[in-house]
């Protein structure tokens, strides 16, 4: 078979822009790579960022966008060691603008860059799981240094990073409060093993977990929505505590004035660094998260909600959903 379905991206703009295309089916860059047969792509608000502001390599267009993937092993390279055809594998790959994404029927992946499949997930329940889980263990593992019995609060925390966040956490021994828009968010954070919802149209985030934690603050704070509440946020942690931001946000003079005051480490987490400027050991290291990710998913530790699944031809659809800002969990789409 030498020509895939794809779903490229022909310039920025809405979701009109992604069209279904015959393409090429990818060579092995390299004796490294292994050719995927994908059959499920993970969707992150990421992609429709890249959508609608452009990629990361504005001059290669039309790309394909994408990030999660999950399939089937089918070609080799001939000093890959890793994997042999029919092996099941998930992985971030791609979807930046310069090494293709996932939205297609083949994806080609460096080895070192692919892990095993969870055994007990199908495909679209895997390729939920790459961006989230790598961005949620990075902020509170690597950046956070998260402990037991710390005091750890979560933003969105029914969303995608969200709601694994407050998984891992609890599986480190932290002690969760989670901001929800509703009390449907509110119920499914519940279940994660979060003590304290707060339901942020009903309450002061900042009130509310400064009588959490006896007027002192939380120790950390895991915010992928930045603006006001990135700036709130410094009230709201302790002297001395942590705030890893996912988003770029402009700074507000009183509140980096609170931040300086109390001493708080403020942190960026983009999980996308390691590809973009091509640092092959930190790409391993993601690989590695993956690898222990599947492991607690397989021992029944950590879930991955599932929202919606969608044809991939669909995938334009799947982005205004993305953008009408109400999703909790995932959407996937199958790649049939």
């Amino acid at each position: 078979m030498s020509s895939m379905q794809a779903v490229v991206m022909t310039r920025p703009g809405g979701p009109e822009v992604l069209e279904l295309r015959t393409l090429p089916v990818p060579e092995l860059p390299s004796a490294h790579h292994v050719r995927v047969r994908q059959y499920a792509a993970g969707i992150n608000p990421l992609d429709t960022k890249m959508r609608a502001n452009g990629t990361y390599y504005p001059d290669r267009l039309p790309t394909v966008l994408g990030c999660d993937g999950a399939g089937v092993v089918e070609t080799v390279g001939d000093k890959v060691s890793r994997f042999k055809p029919g092996d099941k594998v998930y992985y971030f790959q791609g979807g930046i603008g310069g090494e293709q994404g996932c939205y297609a029927e083949y994806n080609t992946v460096h080895e070192d860059h692919a892990a095993r499949m969870p055994s007990n997930l199908d495909f679209v329940q895997a390729a939920a799981v790459p961006l989230v889980l790598i961005t949620a263990w990075e902020a509170l593992y690597d950046r956070a240094r998260t402990q037991p019995a710390d005091r750890v609060l979560i933003h969105a925390a029914a969303g995608g990073v969200g709601h694994v966040a407050v998984q891992l956490a609890r599986h480190t021994l932290a002690r969760v409060a989670a901001t929800v828009g509703n009390a449907d968010k509110a119920s499914i954070v519940h279940a994660l093993g979060a003590e304290r919802i707060i339901e942020y149209k009903k309450e002061d985030f900042v009130q509310a977990a400064l009588e959490w934690t006896g007027g002192d603050g939380v120790d950390m704070i895991l915010d992928p929505i930045g603006g006001e509440t990135f700036s709130k946020s410094l009230t709201a942690t302790r002297v001395y505590g942590q705030v890893v931001t996912l988003v770029q946000s402009p700074f507000d003079a009183e509140a980096v004035k609170v931040g300086r005051l109390r001493n708080i480490g403020i942190q960026y987490e983009v999980m996308l660094t390691p590809q973009f400027f091509g640092m092959h050991a930190a790409r391993v290291h993601q690989r590695d998260i993956l690898e222990e990710g599947a492991s607690l998913i397989e021992q029944g530790k950590l879930t991955l909600h599932v929202s919606e699944v969608l044809p991939f031809v669909e995938a334009a659809e799947a982005h205004r959903h993305i953008g009408a800002g109400h999703t909790t969990g995932k959407i996937v789409l199958r790649i049939e």
